[in-house]
């Protein structure tokens, strides 16, 4: 359910950011003709060119089948995260969008996820971001909406307290919930988490301050406004982050 201008009762619980119990958590060259040139010789002595791979585009490029598999058939809008290593901060984000059978990609990003990298079994306070396939169901933040498609909470409870650095405040001026403990259909801030609290919540795409996050996946102001205006919840769609060599398996 939209709501506009609304301030809720209460502080905003469990999100992005670690700041006490407000705000806490939050993938060779051409060979010629010489001796060291690869291929088959033809057969007036040139190299016959070695075919590139083919590329299944019914498939999200770089995806095993361990997380292919949970991607929804009825998904037709995929973001996935390359995170650079299981240890690292940077990743690269890309959106793609299904079309007929067909996976094409639609636009990328650089971004920051996990301070200290990714992991497959992710607890409160560990600093790293989940590994997985997350829906994405809801959107929220500081700044009117933007035009989402997603159902978008605008509220000043998102603001990133002024006691964090400055380069920090403007985090959550756009936010979108990654499905990761949480209650689909409630604002971003909604600080239900099924799993319970050991195992963190609070999860987001939302805005770069330029170095990793407490848990979330972070990318330029410019690109939240575009997933938000293209997001759409009759596309299902979902996330898929990890770091590059556990998103393979």
């Amino acid at each position: 359910m939209r709501t506009n201008g609304a301030v809720r009762t209460g502080l905003a619980a469990m999100v992005c950011g670690a700041v006490a119990v407000t705000l806490s958590a939050c993938g060779g060259p051409e060979g010629g003709s010489g001796s060291g040139a690869k291929g088959r010789a033809g057969a007036r002595g040139g190299v016959a060119r070695t075919s590139a791979p083919t590329v299944d585009l019914t498939r999200i490029p770089d995806v095993g089948d361990r997380l292919q598999r949970r991607i929804p058939s009825t998904s037709r809008q995929v973001l996935a995260v390359y995170g650079e290593g299981k240890d690292s901060a940077d990743s690269t984000a890309v959106l793609y969008t299904k079309s007929g059978a067909t996976w094409e990609k639609t636009r990328s990003w650089t971004a920051h996820n996990g301070k200290k990298g990714w992991t497959a079994d992710h607890h409160e306070g560990d600093k790293r971001s989940p590994v997985g396939v997350f829906t994405l169901s809801d959107a929220g933040g500081v700044l009117d909406d933007p035009g989402a498609r997603l159902p978008y909470t605008q509220s000043e409870t998102f603001q990133a307290p002024h006691e964090w650095a400055k380069s920090h405040w403007h985090d959550f001026d756009y936010v979108i919930a990654i499905d990761y403990n949480r209650l689909k259909g409630n604002p971003p801030d909604d600080p239900t988490r099924p799993l319970g609290d050991e195992k963190g919540g609070g999860i987001w795409l939302h805005l770069d301050h330029g170095s990793g996050t407490s848990a979330c996946v972070s990318m330029s102001k410019s690109a939240m406004e575009y997933l938000l205006r293209a997001l759409d919840p009759e596309q299902h769609p979902v996330v898929v982050m990890g770091d590059k060599a556990d998103l393979k398996v």
